[in-house]
């Protein structure tokens, strides 16, 4: 039975109370004062109530793959509120959870095949440090807690993903979340990378800052290794030629697991499924969500290393729990129907080839922008860019936030991190498109101070 889908609601901002929504990282008192809505979606374009139609440049926010309300997955998600709400996943299950389970491992690295569902990237990544913790108890060796992640590094907003993270306006409202934590240096280094095609050519020796952390805290006492593999949230910045297959050597040499927040660059970010495939470099863990199924309910998942999973569950006789966690909403029937249709829409259109052929000729446009006014660098991978403003004096990200203003009221959504312009679209994007989107961003870019 397909089900019509519902219209869009097109009230006005003028029409409705805001003050009741606190947003989230917005600021809201700026935004509430000239609210930016969007009401409908189709494919590559948002639709505002007004309507006026908006280029995505962001795939949402890094997640909308496929583009949007895509009929499949609609229609499945449909078919499912229709036969079966919600149905819990402890000590029950449905089939449509092991289903979607099944659809994630046939395009994870091979003995990757163990998938823990949550509800979000930030679910994902304290799910994932605690696997660490318990396969290291299981395993006998206890005092392995401490986790390692990265400076400028995001790993969502919960309690261990921000203490591990490395944005320091996350972090300073919430001292010491976890005491175990410790922090590489990031791999940015524009004085000698800027305007890097691909991979920059100098850094990988940011890696060895490994081993000095193993020195300090003990590899006994190191738990795991967290790293985006493209750090997105903080302005698209680029692993340096060799530096993971590094990390992943100073991690197996010491027994520490090596987890890649994939939650940005899984499912096609890259033009391969994983970044793991693109770099050929395999982490112990990989920790998704967003385009696991084109975002269109909320889910997560923690791809596990076969080993890791297995250690875990026979540590406990059988007809125990074997790990005490999860969420209600683990594996929700919607969710997870959306998960079996954007998997399957990616097979049939070869979502993931499709990017990979075009990212090509999205480097060159965004790398057109280097003339562009304030651009003082733009860095690329796959369909993700990065294109940096000089800061204005004593003002530092106003001038990206003018001109992603008035980038939106040109009819194109771009998303800015401090400086700098993140554009990562639908995986579906057309040539005239990308240059639709250049374009704008280099007239928004004129029109700013």
């Amino acid at each position: 039975m397909k089900l019509e889908n519902p219209t869009t609601h097109s009230v006005s901002a003028d029409a409705l109370a805001l003050e009741h929504f606190w947003m989230p990282f917005t600021a809201n008192r700026q935004f509430k004062q000239a609210p930016r809505l969007l009401s409908g979606a189709k494919d590559m374009h948002y639709t505002t109530p007004e309507g006026r139609r908006i280029l995505d440049g962001t795939a949402g926010l890094w997640c909308v793959n496929a583009g949007h309300c895509r009929e499949p997955i609609v229609e499945a998600i449909q078919r499912q509120a229709a036969t079966m709400d919600f149905a819990p996943t402890f000590q029950m299950g449905h089939p449509l959870v092991f289903e979607a389970a099944t659809a994630v491992a046939q395009v994870t690295p091979e003995g990757m095949d163990r998938v823990f569902f949550t509800n979000s990237g930030s679910e994902s990544v304290d799910t994932a440090m605690k696997i660490a913790l318990a396969y290291h108890r299981a395993r006998g060796e206890p005092s392995r807690r401490l986790i390692i992640g990265r400076e400028r590094g995001y790993h969502g907003v919960n309690f261990g993903g921000t203490a591990v993270g490395g944005i320091p306006g996350n972090r300073k409202t919430f001292p010491q979340l976890m005491a175990i934590v410790d922090h590489l240096r990031s791999t940015h280094d524009m004085a000698r990378n800027a305007f890097s095609r691909g991979m920059p050519a100098h850094g990988v020796e940011f890696a060895d800052e490994l081993e000095r952390l193993v020195t300090l805290h003990d590899a006994s006492n190191i738990a795991a290794v967290i790293v985006e593999p493209v750090a997105g949230s903080t302005g698209v910045l680029l692993p340096p030629n060799g530096y993971l297959e590094r990390l992943r050597e100073i991690c197996t040499r010491h027994g520490i697991l090596l987890i890649f927040d994939e939650v940005i660059t899984g499912f096609g970010r890259l033009g391969t499924p994983f970044a793991a495939d693109f770099f050929k470099v395999r982490p112990d863990m990989m920790t998704v969500a967003k385009a696991i199924n084109n975002a269109a309910i909320p889910m997560g998942a923690v791809i596990v290393d076969n080993r890791i999973h297995d250690a875990v569950i026979e540590a406990t006789p059988v007809g125990g729990i074997e790990f005490m966690h999860g969420y209600t909403y683990s594996g929700h029937p919607m969710a997870a129907a959306a998960v079996v249709a954007t998997q399957k829409l990616y097979r049939d259109e070869q979502t993931f080839e499709r990017a990979a052929a075009i990212a090509p000729y999205f480097e060159d446009a965004v790398h057109s922008l280097r003339d562009a006014r304030h651009v003082i660098d733009v860095r690329n991978l796959g369909l993700v860019a990065g294109i940096e403003l000089a800061p204005r004096a004593g003002a530092p990200g106003k001038r990206a936030y003018e001109a992603f203003v008035k980038c939106f009221e040109m009819g194109v959504l771009v998303r800015t991190t401090g400086d700098i312009f993140a554009l990562s679209p639908p995986l579906i994007i057309e040539k005239s498109h990308i240059d639709q989107l250049v374009s704008m961003l280099r007239d928004a870019l004129n029109t700013v101070e």
